[in-house]
């Protein structure tokens, strides 16, 4: 368009859009952080994680010779794509608005991007193949401890495990924990009664999040209890802001783009979670 430029570098007036995305975009993300992370560099647009299986130790007598145990792992690709979120600024929106605008923006396109990893993470539990519940019933702890006891079955360490539900799920689980459950303590039901928010559950950190598709019905979700290697991101560009004036329309378009990809690493790692709210 005619009096339009553009520059490489951003101006002082979208420093904190930038400081504000980059932060709020790491900070609200909940599954980036429950997931293993990878960078993608070196060129390309796709990272091959290697996938190995479990070896086992054995004992050996005395003077005897160690048997080879042969490690052929396999290998996921992760290949990224790019997102992103666009808006256009106004000198008289930006100049009559009664606080700082950029930083508004800033934190709007922050939220924005962390709720597409949200989504495109949860959008694994579905692939999970050991599933708990079938989307017809309401969670209840017991489905957590089922879904530990598999987890603990592959021998995995529950320390480094958590749970993922839609708040509407969660609801039904914290509700059920405020009534008799045989092996829980009165002061985790005091809390969850108190609160509305129990932090773990067999051994596990419960999150919520509503960045994850209903499966059609209503209040039907699938949520998942994992390890953080069962699922990972691979990054190739996190939060990037650019801006382009347009003279002519007096005003700034401000673009945020992210570029990664997600994938499920360790199928046996995790355990979806299917079941149907009680509340719509």
């Amino acid at each position: 368009m005619a009096n339009e430029t553009t520059s490489s570098t951003i101006s002082e007036l979208y420093t904190e859009i930038v400081a504000e995305a980059q932060f709020v975009a790491s900070e609200k993300s909940i599954m980036r952080n429950l997931v293993k992370n990878y960078a993608i560099s070196g060129g390309g647009k796709a990272v091959e994680v290697p996938v190995y299986a479990q070896v086992a130790a054995a004992a050996v007598a005395d003077a005897t010779d160690l048997a080879n145990t042969a490690i052929n792992p396999t290998s996921v690709t992760i290949t990224a794509s790019e997102v992103g979120v666009m808006t256009t600024l106004t000198d008289l929106a930006r100049n009559s608005a009664p606080r700082n605008v950029a930083a508004d923006i800033g934190k709007l396109f922050g939220e924005a991007l962390a709720r597409k990893q949200d989504a495109d993470l949860t959008g694994l539990f579905d692939s999970l193949t050991t599933e708990v519940g079938d989307g017809t019933a309401a969670i209840s702890p017991a489905a957590i401890f089922n879904a530990m006891s598999t987890l603990r079955a592959n021998s995995l360490p529950i320390n480094e495990c958590a749970v993922v539900l839609h708040p509407k799920i969660a609801y039904d689980l914290k509700s059920g924990l405020t009534n008799t459950f045989a092996g829980l303590d009165t002061e985790t039901s005091n809390e969850a009664l108190r609160a509305g928010f129990v932090g773990k559950l067999a051994g596990m950190n419960i999150f919520e999040t509503s960045n994850m598709s209903n499966t059609g019905n209503a209040g039907d979700y699938k949520g998942a209890a994992f390890h953080k290697d069962a699922l990972a991101i691979a990054m190739m560009q996190d939060v990037k802001i650019e801006t382009q004036r347009d003279a002519s329309l007096r005003a700034d378009e401000i673009v945020a783009t992210s570029v990664y990809g997600v994938g499920e690493i360790h199928d046996s790692y995790g355990v979806e979670l299917h079941f149907d709210s009680s509340i719509q």
